[in-house]
């Protein structure tokens, strides 16, 4: 049965969308996993613009209507994903979702969400639909504090934060890692460095795995996925020697991670 995975935030801007994208398409490209990706940004829907899926006949707001989950299903870089309709006008009831998903999941490997960043109903849906959730953050006090927000909604709904996914890092300008995780009591579980390539692929509607497969990006990218397989890490001896506090911490909780996915330790 397949995992799902919620990604949040509780601020725009912060690249939620871009890694939703990329870890589902990854996962299907690089690991030859079945995926559904659904767009659970019902008020601001733009997952399909991500996956060059641009005038949808079906979306997830036609199902949460009452049309059938299989009609809203569209193909595109291998993965199946389920996008959103901006111009939909019709009144929904977000908190269907888990039960509309629900039988498909024998269907899969992983169903990923991608959440809407307000504290509100759409976010609650994917809280209650996700066996894990991960917060997607920028490095910087005012995004944390909305990131810490939201881990305290989902510990009301007995949903605790799996990680956080620390995206568009600038180096010394940032809060460090540490201070995040003992902030927030969530581990960090990936960091990715600003990079360009998110807004070229997205330019051109490209998932970054696919867009550009040997960028830093995409590297980091692949080690959260190998954590979600509970696979080992790939590293080199020079990368041994010369990671910092903040990579070591990183790698300690993703092995954390990945032995909890491999176990079912998380499983609810």
């Amino acid at each position: 049965m397949a995992k799902t995975l919620g990604f949040i935030s509780l601020k725009g801007g912060v690249g939620k969308t871009t890694l939703s994208a990329a870890v589902a398409t990854h996962l299907v490209n690089a690991y030859h996993k079945k995926v559904l990706l659904i767009d659970a940004n019902f008020s601001a829907p733009n997952l399909g613009l991500h996956m060059n899926i641009v005038s949808p006949r079906r979306t997830i707001h036609d199902v949460l209507n009452g049309d059938s989950v299989s009609s809203a299903i569209h193909q595109q870089y291998g993965v199946d994903v389920i996008p959103g309709n901006f111009l939909h006008s019709k009144e929904i009831n977000p908190m269907l979702l888990k039960d509309k998903i629900g039988h498909l999941k024998n269907n899969y490997d992983f169903v990923v969400l991608d959440s809407s960043p307000s504290l509100n109903e759409e976010m609650l849906s994917t809280i209650i639909a996700s066996d894990y959730i991960f917060a997607v953050s920028t490095p910087d006090y005012p995004t944390l504090s909305c990131t810490m927000r939201a881990a305290q909604l989902a510990k009301q709904r007995h949903r605790p934060i799996s990680g956080i996914i620390v995206n568009q890092s600038h180096g010394s300008y940032d809060v460090s890692l540490q201070e995040i995780q003992e902030s927030t009591g969530i581990p960090v579980v990936a960091k990715i460095k600003y990079d360009d390539i998110q807004h070229m692929a997205l330019a051109e509607r490209v998932p970054a795995p696919l867009f550009a497969s040997g960028t830093k990006f995409v590297s980091e990218i692949d080690r959260f996925c190998r954590a979600l397989l509970g696979l080992p890490e790939y590293s080199s001896k020079f990368m041994k020697f010369f990671s910092g506090s903040d990579e070591r911490l990183e790698k300690v909780n993703r092995a954390i991670l990945s032995k909890e996915f491999y176990t079912g330790a998380f499983k609810r």
